[in-house]
């Protein structure tokens, strides 16, 4: 029986799994960290050492592989004892045992155990699906040079309409301008129901023209939405719109399968059996997740999942969906 199968599941969960006789595994959560030389971002994140003080058995691990095989306790702790003879034997052998998802333990020249952790592996399940990635770097420099020459273009645009109005204020023709417009008034009666009319007519140019701008910045904005939105309604009297469903990040997952047709036997169970169940579909490995139930906050999920472990599934955990 290859127990680190089951060490790893129980390693999401707790802070200390002891393998009796052996050793014990201890995880220590780390938050999220920036590398500033390299522009790195890394996800907050959860590693394990060991501990080959640590032998008693403390019944978690086999309590955990009794449930799972569906077996008895007694036969889980010689399950377990067998396997840590099998390890023990290959170091001796070999000096060296690899555990999938967990690390590697070797002896040193004086037979003491050395243990170095899976770098791959992040037991912080409030992590899954996060990985370490670079952001390009922002030349500030540069950016700022360029707000430097827009700015000088800037006051050399204010000097100039500065100096334009001064000309235009200083200019004698307006003087004669201003008497002609003191005729106009005298005369105003005669050529008020023309001017009246031109008003009018400039009044409508200007209401077409913003209408149009309108239009356009409603057709601009509808290039930049990146996911569908639900249809508006427009009417003379009132503006309708459709508000978007909530999104539901937080999943308790039921299992991931390699066949679809096994997921949906899981999925119809989980309808039969009264759960809200999803199938996620395919990921980037090949499987079929398929939940209990999806929710839109952290507490939720948190809620029904103790109802979960408590009845139904204790190792059901949550996934949570990159927002």
């Amino acid at each position: 029986m290859k127990i680190e199968l089951y060490i790893s599941q129980l390693l999401y969960r707790y802070q200390c799994v002891t393998v009796p006789g052996f050793g014990a595994f201890l995880t220590e959560s780390h938050s999220a960290q920036l590398n500033e030389s390299t522009n790195s971002f890394f996800p907050p994140k959860k590693t394990v050492s060991f501990n080959s003080r640590i032998k008693n058995n403390d019944g978690l691990l086999a309590n955990h592989i009794a449930h799972a095989e569906k077996t008895s306790y007694g036969f889980a702790v010689s399950a377990i004892a067998f396997e840590v003879l099998s390890w023990q034997k290959t170091l001796d052998e070999n000096g060296v045992i690899l555990l999938k998802n967990i690390g590697e333990i070797r002896l040193n020249s004086e037979r003491n155990i050395i243990f170095t952790p899976n770098d791959q592996t992040n037991f912080l399940a409030a992590s899954f699906g996060l990985s370490p990635f670079v952001s390009p770097m922002v030349k500030r420099e540069i950016f700022e040079k360029k707000v430097e020459k827009l700015s000088s273009k800037e006051k050399e645009v204010i000097a100039l309409k500065s100096d334009d109005e001064e000309t235009k204020t200083s200019n004698p023709f307006l003087r004669y301008a201003a008497i002609f417009v003191l005729g106009l008034g005298i005369t105003g009666s005669i050529g008020y129901p023309l001017y009246q009319n031109q008003i009018d007519n400039q009044t409508l140019v200007v209401e077409k023209a913003v209408q149009k701008k309108v239009q356009n910045k409603i057709q601009e904005a509808t290039f930049f939405i990146k996911s569908p939105l639900p249809a508006v309604t427009l009417s003379v009297d009132s503006v309708k719109v459709e508000t978007a469903e909530p999104t539901m990040p937080y999943h308790i997952m039921a299992g991931a399968f390699r066949s679809e047709a096994n997921a949906k036997k899981a999925y119809n169970q989980l309808i039969k059996d009264g759960y809200n169940a999803r199938m996620l579909g395919e990921d980037k490995h090949g499987l079929f997740p398929v939940v209990y139930g999806s929710y839109a906050t952290m507490r939720e999920a948190e809620q029904a999942q103790k109802e979960i472990q408590k009845g139904e599934n204790p190792d059901a955990w949550i996934l949570v969906e990159n927002l």
